[in-house]
């Protein structure tokens, strides 16, 4: 039976890009693989305290970070839900890195993480896609590619990136709702498929 550990960060329970295409990445994973187990965190529903000084004196010994690393190290996939704030992740999502982040432990040359594949829903409401105006704004993809290459060695990172969010709020952005939808649709997609194909791959 596998594990995927699913994470959610979007500040809004409702109506939120990211939490729509992890839930339809979770419900292909189940469809496909009915066995398997789902591990949740919503990061803003119970948010996750800050690194302190006892805890990182404590590394593995702290009770929390203890628990957050066991459920990474268990988990056969991992699903992350990363909208974009302020051109980043959320504050609670980079508590949750720094608290599972554990060098010597999990994170390092000789971390166990690095095989396990990452699905990461960037969504974002407007576009920082290579060639636009604010390409070099976006610190998302580029701060998650680093971090957990860089401290678990991860080799199988993808992302999902519904772009143009707020096209449908902001009306001088309507002109982009025909792109929006499609962006959403195509996310909508590649969430299905990419839980449809590790889900296979753990079946099997």
């Amino acid at each position: 039976m596998a594990t995927l550990l699913h994470i959610d960060s979007a500040v809004f329970p409702e109506g939120s890009a990211s939490r729509d295409i992890t839930a339809t990445f979770v419900k292909s994973w189940l469809e496909q693989h009915p066995e398997g187990k789902v591990v949740y965190r919503d990061l803003a529903a119970t948010p996750l305290p800050h690194l302190d000084i006892a805890a990182v004196s404590a590394g593995p010994e702290d009770a929390l970070r203890a628990e957050l690393a066991a459920e990474l190290a268990e988990a056969d996939a991992v699903l992350i839900g990363a909208p974009m704030y302020n051109f980043t992740i959320s504050s609670t999502l980079k508590a949750w890195l720094d608290q599972v982040i554990i060098v010597g432990h999990n994170a390092g040359p000789d971390s166990t993480v690095g095989s396990t594949p990452f699905t990461i829903v960037a969504s974002r409401g407007g576009s920082y896609a290579p060639g636009t105006p604010r390409e070099d704004f976006e610190f998302v993809q580029n701060y998650l590619e680093k971090v957990l290459t860089g401290m678990f060695g991860a080799t199988e990172i993808d992302f999902i990136v519904p772009e143009l969010t707020l096209a449908h709020s902001k009306p001088e952005m309507a002109e982009l709702i025909p792109l929006a939808d499609a962006s959403r649709t195509k996310a909508q997609e590649e969430a299905t498929q990419k839980a449809k194909a590790l889900a296979a791959r753990h079946a099997a």
